[in-house]
């Protein structure tokens, strides 16, 4: 448990957010995805959720959001109020000037609505990251200056500048640092930026994580005091059975990549034992210790477990449900446990 835990907030006094992998189903196509994303982001919308952010993958058919600020684009321009952004862009992927003018061009078109989540993992396989970065060695090692190379883009214009970012500079865009260990956490509390823990799949660092930022934060003009989202999985449904039939198929996934097997997001099965050995369930139960699967009452209490002990000032949910309407109703019935209807 986090040594500088926060006072704990109740579920109702913190924003609600998704994390949308744009999961594709077997048998559909990533058209299919998309049309599905949007959807659930106007639900969403409607349902109360505060942000809707989308991650940056390659090279894996069970996942469409690798043209991740194209996608952001496509939501915002289908929503009207939520706020809309990347969790996250992998910025070592990327001139940190495209990423500026990308998302100052989001900003642009839909301005006060857009976030900009960073991370420094290639988010696929070593030859997908050779494709990607060509230098992978020195891109994770130089991420702390492209962090600071990418914020200096959205200041207000200096007397001579030799590259600006057209549009981007002088705009404001939350930035977040993502991560899955201590590395993003110190560096997030040293730029006195937000910071979002990955939780739904690096359960093992999570305190450790919340003590470097906490401990080590610096205030800045944007952000005067810590604050920590955590990604979470949550699988909602009208009773525990049911959560955990469609939990089956995130449990695939987590399977079949430990087995070095990348599929589409397969059917739920009503028997998870007949898949995996113990061992492998023992292992891929660990790394989903933040995967909330139950009813209302269940989740409800599961959430405020979850709050309790780490004093986490927002969470973002992420439910990859291979049913499009059971992942709907997942959603629906969880924002209903927030404003504490259930």
């Amino acid at each position: 448990m986090s040594e500088t835990k926060q006072p704990s907030k109740t579920l109702s006094q913190i924003p609600l957010s998704i994390l949308d992998l744009a999961p594709v189903l077997a048998g559909q196509t990533p058209a299919d995805s998309f049309r599905n994303s949007l959807e659930l982001a106007r639900k969403a919308e409607q349902w109360g959720y505060h942000r809707y952010w989308l991650a940056e993958h390659h090279n894996m058919v069970g996942i469409a959001s690798s043209a991740t600020s194209v996608l952001i684009g496509y939501i915002a321009g289908g929503t009207s109020t939520i706020r809309v952004g990347s969790g996250g862009v992998m910025l070592p992927n990327h001139a940190p000037l495209v990423i500026a003018e990308q998302f100052g061009t989001l900003e642009s078109l839909y301005p006060g609505r857009i976030d900009l989540g960073l991370g420094r993992a290639p988010g696929s396989d070593s030859w997908t990251t050779l494709a990607l970065r060509r230098d992978p060695r020195s891109a994770a090692h130089d991420f702390p200056d492209q962090v600071e190379e990418l914020v200096n883009y959205f200041q207000p214009k200096s007397e001579h500048p030799r590259v600006r970012a057209v549009p981007g500079e002088g705009l404001s865009i939350p930035i977040w640092l993502l991560g899955s260990s201590t590395f993003s956490a110190q560096l997030a509390a040293v730029r006195g930026l937000p910071f979002s823990f990955a939780s739904h799949f690096a359960p093992d660092s999570l305190f450790a994580a919340l003590d470097v930022y906490r401990q080590n934060f610096q205030p800045s003009e944007d952000c005067r005091a810590p604050y920590v989202m955590l990604g979470i999985n949550v699988i909602c449904a009208d009773t525990n059975e049911e959560a955990e039939f469609l939990a089956s198929s995130i449990y695939q996934t987590f399977l079949n990549l430990a087995r070095g097997l990348f599929k589409p997001l397969q059917p739920p099965v009503a028997n998870m034992d007949e898949l995996w050995s113990p061992i492998e369930k023992a292992s891929i139960l660990q790394k989903m210790t933040y995967t909330l699967v139950g009813d209302p009452a269940a989740i409800r209490q599961k959430l405020d477990k979850l709050l309790d002990e780490t004093g986490a000032d927002e969470l973002m949910v992420t439910a990859n449900i291979y049913s499009h309407e059971a992942r709907l109703k997942s959603f629906e019935l969880l924002s209903q446990v927030h404003r504490g209807k259930k």
